[in-house]
This record gives structure tokens, sequence and C-alpha cells, in this order.
């Protein structure tokens, strides 16, 4: 092509056609699982900075991973900690538990006893990590796999089942999609199926109580597709100005749904940069490290009660399940691809740790496995007794739908009721 004059004007001819760039993941259905793409620090490799440092101050640990256990199981490193063996069993016992209820509950949804279910498989340790570190009072605003944040305060069983069938005993008279807990008594805000709000008002929660000079501190929940939304910018943009006291986590598991991370923006940089944008300090975390969880959500949530300022962290994990029951994900990845996971399984990598430690054996793991499914098979048996959600026993009557609602029922609805017979 001639170079043009300075003073010519270019025309058309003079550019190719534009075209999008449309993200796509490396792999898809029948291709051998590729994770060459995910930028894994060595273990121990990552320093672990001072309480009070800017966002400028550690920029680096935005695109770095922080990572504690090797291959054996040694912890290593500046994040390293030598945790008590109460602390490690409750964890494991968290997470291993978390696993036999998925399974029973994912049997109980085939089986047509409840609508809906959504496992954390391979998940567990991130949940379960944070809330160890968190104080009575605090509050989570999650989404819908933290159910580690439960099981790690060892709520009862009984209340999360019913609440999954829906019966006469579900504290939210079953009104709510299941697995949308609501428990305030364990500081589990009102689970919502539309994602992202979990960042406004876990922002807004933790400023109020810093208005009310409280010393409790906030945790808000979503996924890497969630990053796209217009309420995790307005959360960062209010927690980076007035240095909320919040944990704010982004569990990256590389899918949303099936959309695959890239399309929220993962392929051109981390998740975890996206903090710095905000002036927010952020870490990039090992999800499926145990002890890397724990060390990152005790300097974030030290750093919230110091009236230090929110954290932005990207757990890098991996969902090793479906979306949910009503989704399959052989039709847009290949289907081994949990057993290629260069990060491991969760459980798996703290067993190993416990052993080392001679805390633990394979006998015993083996021995806790058939415990905790018999513990979730005779739980299950006594809140089905209460009722599933497409029992005759379990049948509702219209008028619960306006009950609830409101604190006084308005006139369109009351005619509307009037109108039904009810």
């Amino acid at each position: 092509m001639a170079r043009k004059n300075r003073d010519e004007k270019a025309t058309d001819k003079d550019y190719p056609p534009l075209s999008l760039h449309v993200p796509e993941p490396k792999t898809r259905p029948g291709d051998k699982p590729d994770f060459s793409h995910i930028k894994i620090s060595p273990v121990g490799a990552v320093a672990k900075p001072e309480l009070g440092v800017t966002a400028q101050d550690i920029k680096g640990l935005a695109f770095e991973m922080v990572r504690v256990m090797d291959e054996d199981g040694k912890p290593q490193g500046e994040w390293a900690l030598e945790l008590d063996e109460e602390i490690l069993r409750k964890a494991l016992r968290a997470m291993m538990r978390i696993r036999a209820f998925d399974k029973r509950m994912m049997r109980a949804q085939r089986q047509g006893k409840t609508s809906f279910y959504m496992q954390a498989l391979g998940e567990e340790a991130i949940a379960v990590g944070q809330q160890l570190v968190l104080q009575k009072g605090d509050m989570n605003f999650p989404t819908y796999r933290q159910q580690g944040l439960l099981f790690a305060q060892d709520f009862p069983l009984m209340d999360m089942m019913v609440q999954i069938y829906s019966n006469e005993k579900d504290n939210l008279g079953g009104r709510q999609l299941p697995v949308l807990y609501s428990f305030k008594e364990a500081g589990h805000f009102t689970i919502s199926g539309n994602l992202a709000t979990q960042y406004i008002q876990a922002v807004g929660w933790a400023m109020a109580s810093a208005i009310k000079g409280d010393n409790k501190i906030a945790t808000g929940w979503i996924g890497d597709g969630s990053t796209a939304e217009n309420d995790f910018h307005s959360g960062m943009v209010f927690a980076g100005v007035y240095r909320a006291p919040v944990i704010l986590n982004l569990v990256n598991n590389q899918w949303a749904i099936s959309s695959f991370q890239g399309i929220a923006g993962g392929e051109a940089s981390t998740f975890a940069s996206r903090g710095l944008g905000y002036g927010i300090p952020s870490l990039r975390v090992d999800g499926n490290d145990f002890l890397a969880v724990y060390a990152a959500s005790q300097w974030a949530a030290e750093r919230a009660r110091r009236n230090l300022g929110p954290t932005f962290i990207e757990w890098v994990t991996y969902r090793a399940s479906a979306h949910s029951t009503s989704d399959d994900p052989s039709k847009y990845r290949p289907a081994d691809d949990w057993e290629h996971w260069p990060l491991g399984d969760p459980i798996e990598r703290l067993k190993q740790h416990m052993i080392l430690r001679g805390l633990w054996s394979e006998e015993r793991h083996i021995q806790a496995e058939a415990e905790y499914e018999d513990e979730m098979r005779v739980t299950a048996d006594k809140a089905e007794s209460f009722g599933t959600l497409h029992d005759q026993k379990n049948k509702r009557s219209p008028a619960e739908m306006f009950e609830n609602v409101f604190a006084e029922i308005p006139p369109h609805l009351r005619r509307q009721r009037q109108e039904m017979g009810v």
C-alpha cells in the first residue's frame, strides 16, 4: 500500500475490514484437557505483605498466585502458617461432609424429591477456609456454591435439607429456590439467584457497620462470570472509595454455566487485576490449597478489622461438576478435565498435609467417608419425613403466596386474593 501524504485523507480502501475478537476455550468435548493457559506461581514463591499496604504496593500479587502446599503436602513460604490440629480436623471434616451432603442431595434431585441442586465439588476449601477466620456477628453475602460457610460452623444439616425439600419445616416456607439459604443466626445472608448483588449488599452492610462504630466485617461472594455485571463495579467503587471493612471474594472456577471465564474478560488478564483500578489491594490465590485459603483470608480479615479497608481476592479453582442439575457439561468441555486440573483436589491435598503431620491416615479417611455418608442418609430420611417438593403432603395453599411479602398487603394484592377466593 502506498504511503499517503500527511495532508491526504485516508479512505476506507486503505484499511482492512474490521472484526471482533470472540474468546474461545482452549478445549471442547472430545479434546484432550489443556490448562497451560493458567498462570501458576511456584509453591511458596509469593511474598506476604504487611497489612497496611496499598493496591499499588502489591500490584504484582494480582498476577501471581499465593500457594502454600507442595505436592507432598508440605507448607512453604511466607504465607505458611502452623495451624493447630483442631483447625485442620475441623476443616477436613467440613469439606468431607460437604461432599457427602452434595452426593446425597444430588441423588434426591434425580429421584424427583426436589427440583434443583448445585454442588460445590472441587471448591470446598474456599468457603470453609474463610469461614474459619471469621467471627460471630460477621455477615456473609454468598452465592449458591458456598455451603462451606455453614458446614464450617457445624450448622444443622436438617435446616439445610428441609429448605432443599421445601417442606413444612423450611424456615423460608418453601418460597425460595432450593439451596438459596437464609440463616441470619449463622451470618448467612439470603442468597439471590441474580448474581453480583452480593457485592453491593456486602459493601453496604460493611459501610453500615463502620458508620455504627461496630467491629463486624462483611464478605461478598461472586463468580468469574458475574464480574461482567454492573453491580460488581458499583460494589468495587464504593468499597474502594470509602474503604469499607469487607472481603470481596471472586471464585474463578473457570466456568459461568456453559461460558468459559474468557467471555467475562479472564482471557486478557487476571480477574484479581481488576481490583487495582479501584485502588483495592488484590490477591490471586490457589483456591484448592486450604492452607493458602486460610492464610489469605486471615490477612484480609485482619486488614478489615484494623480499619485498613477492603481486600479483593480471586480464588483460582475448578468447577468439577455440572453448573447445576439442569446443566450438562459434556456438551461444552472435555469429560475428564477435572482429573487434569493442575491444582488438584482440595480434600486430597489437605488430607496429604495432615498425613504428613501424623494427624490423619488413609484408613481413618476411608472410615470418615463412610461415617459422613451414613450421617447424610439418616438425616435425609428424617428430612423427607416432613415432605418433599412434590409430595401431596407438602401441597400448599395458594393463599401463602400473599403472605410474608409486605408488612401490610397493598390494595391491589388484596383484590387479587379476593378474586382467587383464598
